[in-house]
């Protein structure tokens, strides 16, 4: 098979459009025939600077398409069936395997390139907000990067569950399209100070949640914007600053948790919930938005546009 992988971490250049043995089906796994890769946020970082577990080696979460191969021990998948998978890296390839339990069954009137996008970006709103952030209807809840994968899944989850909606974006053009998604309030970084708007928005309360995956600087400034009682969720370090937080400003009852939902991909718990979102978004409740499609040969050019933050939603590799 042909697969996009790297020798070495460090910028898009890396990328190398290599023919790869296929892989091996394990005996409770499936394979599938790659149709959509979705880039996510992990890639990126990964190519970038994380953990190799192969030379070469092929970086990627997620990926949907269809199953060419099902595990002699699997009752529960079938080969031509579609699926959604997730697994810490192997999506940028033409074949991939996974342990059944971390495929998701598409919906017959859902895409696979919708499908593609959805498992880790909802799966992990979902997290943040209510496993994990307690939100209740009434609620605040401050999104930051609502352009995001994650951000747009939050934006919408946190405005059907009865939230006030604040976001950041980097343009007037993207809050403008994430108010159609549910956002109630949209604060452009670039040009304003987001602690300072959100604290004229709110009267001087704060948010009841901050949902964020900026770290750095971003984030020590939103922990003076958290209301008494208030729940800091975060799940990634786009900014690449792991300089130490001054918590000072999280005492009076607030807290922050780190949220990742790989120690429970295959839980029951979160095929459910994973499950439920692709059959929302097939019926229209919810929506997958993709930016934009690069062929699978070109995977150095679509991380260099990720980088580029230009990108509203996921960014997909078509193998």
């Amino acid at each position: 098979m042909k697969a996009a992988v790297y020798y070495e971490t460090g910028g898009p250049d890396v990328f190398r459009y290599e023919e790869v043995p296929d892989p091996e089906c394990h005996p409770q796994g499936v394979t599938i025939r790659v149709e959509a890769v979705s880039i996510e946020g992990g890639d990126v970082l990964n190519r970038a600077g994380g953990v190799m577990a192969s030379t070469p080696h092929c970086v990627g979460y997620q990926a949907a398409g269809t199953i060419v191969e099902v595990g002699s021990e699997v009752g529960e998948r079938e080969v031509g069936q579609r699926v959604v998978t997730v697994f810490p890296f192997g999506s940028h390839a033409e074949l991939r395997q996974v342990g059944w339990r971390q495929s998701f069954a598409i919906p017959e009137s859902l895409s696979t390139e919708e499908a593609a996008t959805v498992p880790i970006p909802f799966g992990t709103a979902d997290d943040c907000l209510f496993e994990y952030g307690r939100l209740k209807d009434g609620e605040t809840v401050l999104v930051q990067a609502g352009s995001s994968g994650v951000g747009l899944a939050a934006i919408q989850l946190a405005k059907r569950a009865g939230a006030t909606v604040f976001t950041t974006a980097s343009s007037e053009a993207k809050l403008d399209r994430l108010r159609e998604l549910g956002a109630d309030h949209g604060i452009d970084y670039l040009h304003q100070d987001f602690a300072a708007e959100v604290r004229r928005l709110t009267e001087g309360r704060g948010v009841d949640v901050l949902v964020d995956g900026v770290g750095g600087e971003v984030t020590q400034r939103g922990f003076g914007i958290v209301a008494y009682k208030g729940r800091v969720l975060m799940y990634g370090t786009v900014a690449r600053d792991f300089t130490k937080y001054d918590l000072d400003d999280m005492r009076m009852n607030r807290s922050i948790t780190g949220v990742s939902l790989t120690p429970e991909f295959g839980s029951d718990r979160v095929i459910s919930m994973i499950e439920g979102h692709l059959r929302d978004i097939a019926k229209g409740e919810l929506v997958a938005v993709v930016d934009r499609s690069f062929p699978l040969a070109e995977a150095a050019e679509a991380h260099r546009y990720i980088e580029s933050r230009q990108a509203f939603g996921r960014v997909l590799l078509i193998p």
